[in-house]
């Protein structure tokens, strides 16, 4: 069994040309500065490393047998292929996809983007709120590497989205023109693929002291001066803080509760 560290995280520099930045990354995120080119595989001292390699950030567990590193690479092939799925679709209608020129989302949390990515690929000006700084820093930078890519999609896509640190509960005000929150909750994917394994674990890492405030979520979310709410659940889960949705659009594994407030306009 293996010993918890008395440490939750820290930060590496993959060599010496990133010393200087993992440095100033340590100070900013008040967290310690490990060896350099330490292996997360073989490191005791904390449960968590952010990895600086050149302009690339990437979190991952430590301890033998830790999965591999999870990265925001908004250009890779899963999301590149995920363009021409039917999930798309669906999180388009739940949004209000094409009833409104302009439409502008919320996406009250965030994680590694990839929802809000879709959603600006299909027209939406999209802001992201992420409270976990950790998860903010690859966020950053996986914005900023579409943003300065050479690949005109990315950056046209990457333009429509920017990134809102924080608590999305503790926001003095919600974005100018703000149409829709979107909100999706940490769950279990039926996805059993090693990318989706090593995700799960390190969210479910981050997030084990933080409060299970899910209903609280609901509760702004409906409290806000929006058009609709959107929420990404399990089929068969019960709705967020057992509110019933105005209707349902479900998928195999997944379905999305719309709340509707006003008409889209």
């Amino acid at each position: 069994m293996r010993t918890e560290p008395a440490l939750r995280a820290g930060v590496v520099a993959a060599a010496g040309a990133d010393q200087i930045v993992a440095e100033s990354l340590a100070r900013e995120l008040s967290l310690p500065l490990l060896q350099t080119g330490t292996n997360p595989r073989q490191c005791d001292q904390v449960g968590l490393v952010l990895i600086v390699s050149g302009s690339s950030r990437s979190l991952q567990l430590t301890g033998k047998g830790a999965p591999g590193p999870v990265t925001v690479e908004f250009g890779a092939g899963p999301m590149r292929h995920r363009r021409r799925s039917g999930h798309n679709e669906m999180l388009g209608r739940a949004v209000g996809v094409g009833k409104k020129q302009n439409l502008t989302v919320l996406d009250a949390t965030a994680g590694l983007g990839r929802d809000s990515f879709v959603l600006a690929d299909l027209g939406c000006r999209v802001y992201l709120c992420e409270r976990n700084p950790l998860v903010q820093e690859l966020l950053c930078q996986g914005l900023g590497a579409a943003r300065s890519g050479e690949d005109p999609w990315l950056r046209s896509v990457a333009s429509a989205m920017e990134l809102v640190p924080g608590d999305a509960m503790m926001l003095p005000a919600l974005p100018t023109g703000c149409d829709v929150v979107y909100l999706d909750p940490m769950f279990p994917q039926r996805d059993k693929s090693a990318a989706v394994k090593k995700e799960m674990a390190l969210f479910h890492y981050l997030l084990q002291d933080e409060p299970g405030d899910e209903a609280e979520l609901m509760h702004w979310a409906l409290a806000q001066e929006v058009a609709r709410i959107v929420v990404k659940r399990p089929s068969r889960a019960a709705p967020l803080g057992d509110q019933p949705s105005s209707h349902s659009i479900q998928g195999k594994a997944v379905r999305y509760d719309v709340y509707v407030k006003r008409a889209l306009s």
